[in-house]
């Protein structure tokens, strides 16, 4: 199961479509996604970090906090400048731009963590 966790139903519908045909889940805020990552880890998480709300910030402190949790990789899709952050610590394994990300780009984050 993927989880995509993005306040802009539009924005959150393009990328379960890139997302193909691997499952998923799209959650508009942080609350509604911990109560489900409680009952469901997922293979991978499309998080939007400024959200309303916790925001993604929280939840990566969150997920970080635990070990089940920490090891869910996450990918960062915001139109926020990254370039030089480290966020692995977080289990971040990507950025992707908002603005000018692709379908290949996230369909290569979801081919290398949902097999």
């Amino acid at each position: 199961m993927i989880f995509i966790i993005e306040d802009d139903q539009n924005f959150a519908n393009c990328l379960a479509r890139y997302v193909g045909d691997e499952k998923f889940k799209i959650f508009t805020n942080v609350v509604d996604a911990v109560h489900e990552i409680d009952a469901e880890l997922p293979k991978l998480i499309f998080l939007d970090v400024l959200l309303t709300g916790p925001d993604g910030f929280t939840l990566l402190h969150e997920l970080a906090s635990y070990p089940d949790t920490a090891k869910i990789p996450i990918v960062i899709v915001s139109s926020l400048d990254f370039h030089g952050a480290d966020l692995s610590i977080y289990g971040v394994v990507g950025i992707l731009n908002k603005d000018t990300l692709t379908p290949k780009e996230v369909q290569k984050y979801v081919q290398r963590y949902s097999n």
